[in-house]
């Protein structure tokens, strides 16, 4: 299925940000530049499964680019044997799909006791879930709270301002909240594109935790894509079907199994090396990179 991260208001996005941004055969990619060098790094995020042809194509640009390796993550399940895994994935692995061709009370009734507690709860304090594109502010505020508080590296505010403006103007990017007594708790941004919603971006407070304010927009977030005619919420990550329950992102991954949506298992990260003395020089800088982030 088509991707969001391939339409051409993301690729609008990317040469904003000031990337190389080429669009080959209807596919879109981008070329980093490794700084201080005249190095690239190409990035081919959720396109079709590659086949040999495709990676010859890929191998010729990419030496026009100078670039070291690219990175795949195509948006496809099966499975795939023609390049070494990627050194560090970006995109997980798995993903939650919910299917939302199915009816509310069967939602409902496959969810996880606990789930559809929460939900009672989040109503039961008056919990007001709604689209809001006016308060993006608010969801700043909130993305810098949470990624402060739990210690994880996140896009910095340009970013998300360039994001928002060009993905918002495209009518693919939405603001969803959720409020307790006039306060914002919970503030997500979903992508719409073909026939599913994505859940990319979200934050929120450690303030009132007690009134359960994410599950209540979580499923206010489905019931609004239902009526839009939507089949599906891609919950935008997994931690695969054995989670470590000492994994930082556990609680995340479990949060959203409580909607027991589907496991999905793509084909994975690859490496397309164009210059293998670089590449391997390159990870282990990019591992010390990451662990500073």
């Amino acid at each position: 299925m088509p991707h969001p991260l391939q339409s051409s208001a993301w690729e609008k996005f990317r040469k904003t940000m000031g990337l190389d941004v080429v669009r080959h055969n209807g596919r879109l990619l981008t070329f980093h530049k490794i700084p201080y060098t005249p190095w690239t790094i190409g990035y081919f995020p959720k396109g079709p499964m590659p086949t040999k042809v495709m990676l010859k194509t890929l191998e010729k640009l990419a030496k026009q680019k100078n670039a070291i390796y690219v990175q795949l993550e195509p948006n496809a399940t099966g499975n795939f044997n023609l390049l070494p895994p990627s050194h560090h994935p970006l995109f997980t692995k798995y993903t939650f799909i919910l299917d939302l061709t199915k009816s509310e009370e069967d939602l409902l009734k496959s969810m996880h006791s606990k789930t559809r507690y929460n939900l009672k709860v989040a109503r039961k304090h008056g919990v007001v879930v709604k689209e809001d594109n006016a308060v993006f502010e608010k969801y700043l505020k909130l993305t810098k709270e949470t990624t402060g508080r739990q210690g994880f590296y996140a896009h910095n505010e340009h970013y998300h301002r360039t994001m928002w403006k060009i993905m918002h103007n495209a009518g693919i990017a939405h603001l969803f909240t959720a409020s307790y007594k006039g306060e914002i708790l919970s503030a997500w941004i979903v992508f719409v594109y073909g026939d599913t919603i994505y859940y990319p971006y979200g934050a929120s407070s450690r303030e009132h935790r007690e009134v359960m304010a994410p599950t209540l927009l979580l499923w206010e977030i489905a019931l609004w894509a239902k009526k839009r005619g939507l089949k599906y919420f891609d919950l935008w990550g997994s931690l695969g079907p054995n989670p470590d329950q000492n994994d930082p992102w556990y609680g995340f991954h479990r949060f959203k199994q409580g909607f027991s949506p589907k496991l999905v298992e793509f084909v994975g990260s690859y490496d397309l090396v164009i210059k293998p003395m670089l590449y391997n020089f390159y990870k282990i800088a990019d591992k010390l990179r990451w662990a500073l982030l």
